[in-house]
């Protein structure tokens, strides 16, 4: 592929942007040495303004989503986009997030530009766990884990069962939750259809990836392993 396209591939702008960066001799390689556009150079030894190149594509990302943020490019106010390096929303394939979290849950959140992957990872036959833990404004009435894991709930205005889900109670107030899909505000709609109301969400995992100590608003690449873990737990 031509450095040109790489880049523009990459967000550094659009073709002709890219192309007058490599006229001010801004893409270089490791040495320093002004690059051209028809020079033949790998992805690792390229650099823009002295920086190396952003991951290449097939990127997958892990970011630990802070509450007040939401999943979308166009919305106002805080976007989870933001908390990425800014070329990463100009990127083509399109760096899409793996399903949603809403704007007051926190916890893991996936990207990706591999639509193979994507299709994976949200694909019911997958049936990936996605745990989540759960501040509720009520104290837990006791039958919840019964109801929830009975296979037989429904949801307000929906016909067709819940897949059975696994309550653990942590206190009075609060539950860790693992479900096997990920339906419109699936564990809000939970709670309060047994009367309770989340006050606080928080999603911990998603199949065999978990946050570990990746502090909140940051972001990490996953490599091959990582994709591996993240497949290799299916509910």
């Amino acid at each position: 592929m031509k450095l040109v396209r790489l880049l523009a591939n990459l967000g550094y702008g659009s073709r002709k942007q890219v192309a007058w960066m490599f006229r001010e001799g801004r893409v270089t390689d490791a040495a320093g040495e002004v690059l051209y556009a028809d020079d033949q150079v790998g992805h690792d030894d390229v650099r823009v303004d002295g920086e190396p190149l952003d991951p290449p594509l097939g990127l997958t990302l892990l970011l630990h989503k802070p509450p007040g943020y939401t999943c979308s490019t166009k919305d106002t106010g805080r976007l989870v986009y933001d908390l990425l390096p800014p070329r990463f929303r100009l990127r083509s394939p399109v760096l899409s997030t793996v399903g949603r979290l809403d704007r007051d849950t926190s916890g893991l959140l996936l990207f990706t530009d591999d639509g193979q992957l994507l299709h994976r990872i949200i694909s019911p036959k997958a049936a990936l766990p996605k745990v989540y833990e759960a501040t509720l404004a009520e104290s837990l009435r006791g039958n919840e884990a019964v109801l929830f894991a009975s296979g037989a709930m429904l949801l307000e205005s929906e016909t067709t069962p819940l897949k059975p889900a696994v309550l653990e109670v942590l206190s009075p107030t609060q539950a860790r939750l693992t479900i096997t899909e990920g339906r419109y505000h699936q564990v809000r709609r939970m709670f309060a259809a047994v009367g309770n109301h989340v006050v606080a969400l928080h999603r911990s995992r998603v199949g065999g990836l978990a946050l570990d100590d990746l502090p909140e608003g940051e972001w990490r690449a996953l490599d091959a392993a990582d994709i591996e873990t993240l497949m290799a737990a299916h509910g």
